[in-house]
């Protein structure tokens, strides 16, 4: 059982960092987190190439470490689906957050739904191999049907539970989306 709830609060806690890097009309350094930045010639994240910080609430600021990789991480920001453009001053790279349009909320939160979904599902698929262990525990002898049905129950609750959070982020996130 410990293993399963192990298995779930991880797939909860991908949600949760994925509903992070969805943005908000607020700037968050998290926005950032998917962006890969080609450098040296390899894809590097861009957070460990840079610090990246919200010194205002609709600025994130992004300092290189390295200076001469500037133009590449304001290419890679440019290229990203988060419809940002960055300013690069020589230095370090600011990039304002404008205000989402009615429109754009909406297809966001379409997209933390369907990000939502995908933990449910994620969550239902380790339900249903811990299912299939007890049955064939049960089949083998190793577990009484009566401890079997408990079993299932157990697994049913934890499934229940950890759906339930996912749920709430899911709510909170479409509020903050929703937030003008």
């Amino acid at each position: 059982m410990k293993d399963i709830s192990a298995h779930m609060d991880k797939s909860v806690e991908a949600i949760r960092n994925e509903f992070a890097t969805v943005r908000t009309g607020k700037a968050s350094p998290a926005l950032l987190d998917l962006i890969k930045v080609d450098a040296y010639g390899q894809q590097m994240p861009l957070n460990q190439m840079a610090t990246i910080g919200a010194p205002e609430p609709r600025l994130i600021v992004v300092q290189p470490y390295d200076p001469s990789q500037l133009s590449s991480i304001e290419k890679a920001i440019m290229s990203s689906d988060l419809g940002l453009v960055p300013n690069n001053d020589g230095k370090i790279i600011r990039i304002p957050i404008p205000p989402l349009t009615e429109e754009r909320r909406k297809e966001l939160v379409r997209l933390t739904h369907k990000i939502a979904e995908e933990g449910r599902v994620a969550i239902r698929n380790i339900r249903h191999e811990a299912n299939k262990r007890v049955h064939q525990q049960q089949k083998d002898g190793a577990v009484s049907e009566d401890d079997m049905h408990r079993l299932l129950k157990e697994i049913q609750d934890l499934t229940d539970k950890h759906i339930a959070v996912i749920d709430q982020m899911l709510e909170r996130k479409e509020q903050e989306v929703m937030e003008v």
